[in-house]
């Protein structure tokens, strides 16, 4: 039986190594953005700036925080603490009371 050159079986071997490396760091990725946003922070504070480069973040973000909200549907409830003062802010609560205005975004 002949045997291929080892240089072409070499270089096949070592695309297909890629290629399952790339495929479970994408897996990881998204099972990673797919947590509580601190868990992902502190893990993506290990990632090298390299895999941004070479992994699909933004269809992968897409995806995994895609979240099931259509157009029309009430914001889910929710509760935070106040900017200034010990209080605490329950959207239900304030849309009783007058019309709310959702922002999101970061200020710094």
């Amino acid at each position: 039986m002949r045997r291929g050159h080892p240089v072409l079986r070499i270089a096949l071997t070592c695309a297909v190594v890629c290629i399952l490396l790339w495929g479970v760091a994408t897996t990881a990725l998204y099972a990673a953005m797919r947590q509580p946003p601190e868990t992902f922070g502190r893990i993506m504070s290990h990632v090298p700036n390299l895999a941004m480069m070479v992994l699909p973040f933004k269809p992968l973000w897409m995806s995994a925080r895609a979240g099931h909200l259509q157009v029309g549907d009430r914001a889910p409830d929710f509760t935070l603490p106040a900017l200034h003062g010990d209080r605490s802010v329950t959207l239900s609560n304030e849309y009783r009371q007058k019309p709310v205005v959702l922002v999101f975004g970061s200020y710094t």
